[in-house]
């Protein structure tokens, strides 16, 4: 069976409805997910990603795009264990894409739940199939990718599918950064390696560690982690996020060529004048990679200078006599507007609000900073034309920030840019925009759960940070096409929280295509709208379809797996209890080896009922054996034998 999936066709699905005709009906509650994949596969964006991605396997049993699909959807969702596919297929709207002959709701004849039917895509499943896939055909496809192969697919086949959906803007502005990536101690965390760090979780070199304090040791540990380094797509004001390249790597190893390398493998798939301005960290510092990205690929590169270079010595001797300094300030956020003016009484209590707490801050007002964090004055000058630095082919515009503090000190700082620019300000706004790519880390690590990782196998920590970082750009992707661009800075939680309709949604499916109705509109379309012949060719088709229901799962997996949890726990607590008896049993049996067999079998008839639990007897019974081969009693050894006689015969 291939992968069928539906798009969404409201107009069509009411005349077909209008004739009496429909296929599917169902309820649908995460619509914003279906709309979601409803996009992607329209695009066509998951086609092209399943053509082009590195599979594992010669044989394609089940099709490589349900398998992105459901990556995809898990990564949605924020979760990371596959073992949460089942669950999360049955919440999610992946389903609802898929349609009927992905997955239909149907009754489970042991337990009368409602669980699903999946007719699957080979038949060698025994029992019903109750997921789209199983969840150890997805645990066992992304383990076998090679990790390498994966990471090359999002930076090169990826880049090209996202070009292909205009996806760049024209100011080509990019930002590259790195960061770790922890995990716990455990040395079978393919590739990791421990290192040092502070307590605001930066590396220290084992040569400054010696040199600290035994105070300032103590704020350092040893932490077991990853490095990942990304190349992040965004434009001036912030309006989305992009990420169009990863990597992730051992630890200790640097993260400066690998950048490169990645800004270069962008080039090929994307093509000149695409990049036009690169981002970095002073961590990036290399002249023969910036003379690279200028003359070869036409991309001006802004980046911090070093103090331990003789660049910096040379811009800090002329910078000491430049006079020409223009005051920075930073760019004002625009204040948003609602879109509909708030109610007199809301904007009455709303100033109320605000002038009791200027006069609590009068009254009480907060500690001042200390004067040598208060910062006074902010000024920029650039000078360009630079060419000292000998490992860098070409000239060089040096943008000068001197900050001025209230205690009297000044603190200067440079930046390096290969463009020929004589405003200063423009250079400093733009280095301003690194920070979104730390921004885009701490949501991604605290709501994505980029770093709780479910395996040690490298492939399989590595197909977790594509994925996420895939999910997440295909998401902006989306909200960009919706002009949502309010939600797109937001975490991945509260875009769901905004996007997620409030009620849900009645689903009509008619052969490839899907409606989605509001209740009421449904309830009104087939009491008024419809003509009576319509309606009672859809009253037989939904009869048809109850029935149906009732009858679709045949042959289910045990029902062991589909106990409920308040049975589980009784079954527990019902164990838990006969362990207690045996426990005790045996104990007492232990303590009184000299006591003889009538004695025994009263105190073990007392405590445990044969008519109650037989089976916790014949249990004790044998361990008690078991301790009198053990101590040689040949007493006991009889007592026991005397006890298993009475319990076989009671029985019979």
């Amino acid at each position: 069976m291939d992968l069928v999936i539906f798009e969404e066709n409201k107009p069509l699905v009411l005349e077909a409805l209008e004739d009496g005709e429909l296929d599917y009906i169902d309820a649908a509650s995460e619509v914003f997910e279906t709309d979601f994949f409803e996009y992607i596969n329209a695009s066509p964006i998951l086609s092209k990603l399943s053509e082009t991605y590195p599979s594992p396997r010669e044989k394609v049993e089940v099709p490589i795009s349900l398998y992105i699909a459901s990556d995809l959807s898990m990564r949605l969702h924020g979760v990371n264990a596959f073992n949460a596919y089942p669950m999360l297929v049955r919440v999610g709207g992946m389903l609802n894409m898929l349609g009927p002959a992905g997955g239909k709701k149907v009754i489970h004849p042991d337990t009368g739940d409602v669980s699903l039917k999946c007719e699957g895509y080979n038949s060698k499943n025994v029992y019903n199939r109750e997921t789209p896939c199983d969840k150890d055909f997805l645990r066992k496809f992304a383990k076998d990718t090679d990790a390498n192969a994966l990471m090359q697919w999002y930076g090169h086949d990826v880049v090209r599918i996202f070009k292909d959906r205009r996806a760049f803007d024209e100011e080509g502005i990019f930002i590259g950064d790195a960061s770790y990536l922890f995990v716990p101690d455990n040395p079978n965390y393919e590739g990791s390696v421990k290192l040092i760090f502070d307590e605001d979780d930066h590396p220290v070199k084992q040569a400054a560690y010696d040199q600290m304090t035994a105070e300032q040791k103590v704020r350092c540990q040893w932490r077991r982690c990853y490095k990942m380094v990304t190349l992040l797509h965004t434009n001036s004001t912030l309006d989305f996020f992009i990420f169009v390249g990863v990597t992730v790597m051992s630890g200790n190893a640097h993260e400066s060529p690998v950048l490169y390398d990645m800004v270069s493998q962008f080039v090929q798939a994307a093509g000149k004048g695409v990049m036009k301005q690169l981002i970095l960290d002073r961590g990036f510092i290399d002249g023969e990679a910036i003379s690279t990205c200028k003359k070869k690929y036409g991309i001006d590169v802004l980046i911090p200078v070093r103090r331990n270079m003789d660049i910096y010595q040379d811009a800090l001797s002329l910078f000491s006599l430049h006079t020409e300094w223009t005051e920075f300030e930073k760019p004002k956020k625009e204040q948003s507007t609602p879109p509909r003016p708030r109610p007199a009484l809301i904007e009455k209590r709303e100033r109320n609000r605000q002038e009791t707490l200027r006069k609590r801050k009068r009254e009480a007002p907060p500690p001042a900073p200390p004067p040598h964090k208060v910062l006074v004055q902010s000024e920029v000058a650039a000078i360009g034309g630079f060419e000292s630095w000998s490992s860098c082919e070409v000239p060089l515009t040096v943008v000068a920030t001197r900050e001025v503090y209230a205690d009297g000190h000044e603190r200067m700082w440079f930046l390096l840019d290969t463009r020929e620019t004589l405003d200063p300000c423009r250079s400093r706004q733009d280095y301003g925009l690194r920070t979104s790519i730390e921004e885009r880390y701490r949501q991604l690590k605290g709501y994505s759960a980029l770093m709780k990782f479910t395996s040690r196998a490298f492939s399989l920590v590595v197909n977790q940070v594509v994925f996420i970082l895939l999910a997440y750009s295909l998401l902006q992707i989306y909200l960009l096409r919706k002009k949502r661009t309010d939600v797109t800075s937001k975490t991945p939680p509260s875009i769901r929280k905004q996007l997620v309709p409030t009620e849900n949604h009645i689903i009509v499916y008619y052969q490839n295509y899907y409606g989605l109705f509001e209740h009421i509109e449904y309830t009104e379309l087939m009491t008024v709208g419809l003509s009576d012949e319509a309606r009672r060719k859809i009253g037989m088709k939904c009869r048809f379809l109850k029935q149906e229901k009732a009858q679709e799962l045949m042959n289910p997996r045990p029902t062991n797996k589909y106990v409920e949890g308040k049975v589980r726990r009784e079954l527990e607590q019902r164990g838990r209890r006969l362990r207690r008896k045996q426990a005790e049993d045996r104990r007492t049996v232990e303590s009184s080896h000299a006591g003889d067999a009538t004695q025994f079998e009263e105190h073990h008839e007392s405590t445990t009922p044969l008519d109650e639990t037989g089976s916790a007897l014949q249990n004790t019974v044998t361990a008690l054996l078991a301790d009198a081969r053990k101590v040689a009693k040949v007493n006991l050894r009889r007592a026991a034998s005397g006890i298993l006689s009475a319990f076989k015969l009671k029985t019979q």
